[in-house]
């Protein structure tokens, strides 16, 4: 058996982080302690304690215990489960943990829900994927969801220490750890209290006896830290904190998402939202912004990593400092809500086709060229009757667009005066 195994907490108040939920007045100790235990869904990344906590609640009850991967099992693996809810044996009502169920297809899914309902089993479900998008509905609202966090690093290295006693006790070994390499450990793991206990694990067998030091410990957990799924809740969260950051002017945030993106593979996604950022965010305020961006995005994918890193670093850095307009999208998504609405069918007459136009008895199509006009402006009605008032663009409050709207009201001044 492996250390963490062994190391396993074995009640709540053993429990490593989540105090929100196990602390003796959270809502979740509150709940069991009231003697009734409804189904579960565990919601938060991996080596947090999700399926620890399965295992202390199975303890506490009297019903039969069964487990299933999602990652491995079959349809007939949980239909075979489900059956014994018929069986004397498990007295007819069964406790069943689902690990990882994001994996279960729809069908695999609805299955349980009849057993969920009329309370033959109650169902305890982990997940690293929002649960919102990754489980079936009907379960979900008939499930308590409850979110497990990160670990602080500072708990992860008590914990450690805990579990190298228990180590040396186990193993007959002599084996110390100096505070500076527990640190590092707990700091390079990403809040993941079992990855930690696996390297604590593997650096007593690598160095077999003696102190486990800074040093040793800095070259066995180089890039130890890096947690990051491509297909999962890690890998959104990043690209949407390094969109808030630079959308909040925090060029260090920004930088740092940057970096944790490209540091693990992410270049195609960070040039992506980089590019959408430059009109999503800056926009108007800074028009350049687009083409400096998209400059970057193009020498950074011929380049590839790590040269990359380089040219993308100086573009977040750019729109994180950049001024901030959403004006242009903003009123893009006005007009749309609009043309969904059906509204503005019918074009005016000014603006239709000329090619359509039946001249004599309508007299012709009535379109005033601008360029004919100082200041290449006319006043005429370009928008559907329907619509004919309607404002979708406002003039951010920056530089450029002020300037921008200066020079509309001027002209408009000048040839309602004329």
């Amino acid at each position: 058996m492996n250390l963490a195994e062994i190391v396993r907490p074995k009640e709540f108040s053993e429990m490593v982080g989540q105090k929100h939920l196990f602390a003796e007045n959270a809502p979740f100790m509150k709940m069991i302690s009231g003697g009734h235990m409804p189904s579960l869904i565990f919601y938060g990344p991996p080596g947090v304690g999700k399926t620890t906590a399965a295992d202390i609640l199975a303890s506490k009850t009297g019903k039969a215990f069964r487990k299933l991967n999602a990652t491995v099992a079959s349809l007939s693996d949980l239909k075979a489960i489900l059956s014994e809810t018929n069986s004397v044996y498990t007295g007819g009502e069964i406790l069943l943990y689902i690990d990882e169920i994001q994996y279960f297809n729809k069908k695999q899914q609805q299955a349980l829900l009849e057993y969920v309902e009329d309370g033959r089993v109650t169902l305890i479900c982990s997940t690293t994927e929002n649960p919102y998008f990754y489980i079936y509905p009907a379960l979900v609202s008939r499930s308590a969801v409850f979110e497990f966090k990160s670990v602080d690093a500072d708990e992860i290295k008590e914990f450690l220490s805990r579990a190298l006693n228990i180590f040396n006790l186990s193993c007959e070994r002599n084996i110390t750890a100096s505070e500076a390499a527990l640190q590092i450990i707990s700091n390079s793991v990403g809040g993941d209290v079992r990855k930690a206990v696996n390297m604590l694990e593997n650096l007593c067998y690598v160095i077999s006896e003696g102190e486990i030091d800074e040093n040793i410990a800095r070259a066995f957990l180089k890039n130890a830290g890096q947690r990051f799924d491509k297909g999962g809740d890690e890998f959104y969260n990043s690209l949407s904190a390094l969109q808030k950051s630079i959308r909040g002017s925090d060029e260090n945030a920004a930088i740092f998402y940057l970096a944790k993106i490209l540091e693990n593979g992410g270049l195609i996604s960070a040039c992506r939202r980089l590019l959408v950022i430059a009109s999503e965010d800056v926009g108007l305020a800074y028009p350049l912004a687009v083409t400096i961006t998209k400059s970057c995005v193009d020498s950074a994918l011929q380049l590839g990593m790590p040269e990359a890193r380089i040219l993308l670093a100086e573009a977040c850095v750019l729109l994180a400092t950049a001024p901030k307009s959403n004006s242009a999208y903003m009123a893009y998504d006005r007009a749309a809500e609009d043309v969904r609405a059906g509204k503005g069918a019918i074009f005016p007459r000014c603006l239709q086709n000329v090619h359509a136009d039946s001249y004599g008895e309508i007299g012709g199509q009535g379109y005033l060229y601008p360029h004919d006009y100082p200041d290449s402006y006319v006043e005429q009605q370009y928008l559907p009757d329907d619509l004919k008032n309607r404002k979708y663009y406002s003039f951010g409050q920056n530089k450029n667009e002020q300037a921008a709207k200066a020079y509309r009201e001027g002209i408009i001044e000048r040839h309602r005066k004329k």
